[in-house]
């Protein structure tokens, strides 16, 4: 039983330990994502029309985009080369092999084929980017509003939205003491704000 009890501590302290981040940057984390959507959000109020049946701007694909730039803005799947090319040919993909796969007695095939390859083809641009996927898929199984956009999917609402949570990630990553975005290999606590937003362009 002691040994239960000591297995069960051991895990929750490497479980606190692994996901514990700094109060602060939590606060970052909750602003940059809520300023993003909700920015997409008004683009969406302001240019289109409410009453249609879908949100286009507002896709699923962007919340977990916003869970890598604002709260994993260190990883390589959340740098901004990633997070607009990996999104942007992952749409070309999912409305590509809509058009071309999508057969109603396989309804399985389009979207099955459009994740598969979105992930090939940011695998070997390297360009990997974890809502890809989701934005390939989006594209097949989207309600007929989003299909009947073909490929202008692609600019609206893909590339518009992840352009928003790019520069709303650049602006609120950087103000955090922890953080500098995209990611460089620096002290980061010598550089002032505008030091980081203009860092972008020197090489590790």
């Amino acid at each position: 039983m002691k040994k239960i009890k000591r297995g069960i501590q051991k895990v929750k302290m490497i479980a606190y330990k692994e996901t514990s981040h700094q109060p602060i940057d939590n606060l970052w984390s909750f602003c940059g994502a809520f300023i993003g959507i909700a920015a997409i959000g008004l683009i969406q109020q302001y240019f289109y029309h409410l009453d249609r049946e879908d949100q286009l701007f507002l896709i699923g694909a962007f919340g977990a985009s916003s869970v890598l730039l604002f709260s994993a803005s260190n990883s390589p799947l959340a740098q901004p080369r990633n997070t607009l090319f990996g999104g942007i040919l992952s749409a070309i993909v999912g409305v590509l092999t809509y058009k071309v796969f999508y057969m109603e007695e396989h309804i399985w095939l389009s979207p099955a084929l459009s994740v598969a390859l979105a992930i090939l083809v940011m695998q070997y641009t390297k360009t990997l980017h974890p809502p890809g996927g989701a934005i390939a898929l989006i594209a097949n199984i989207g309600s007929d509003e989003i299909k009947e956009m073909g490929f202008f999917y692609v600019f609206n609402p893909i590339f518009t939205g992840l352009m928003v949570l790019l520069v709303v990630a650049l602006l609120f990553n950087n103000i955090s003491k922890n953080r500098i975005y995209p990611y460089r290999n620096v002290e980061i606590r010598k550089l002032k704000y505008f030091e980081k937003l203009f860092l972008w362009n020197i090489k590790n």
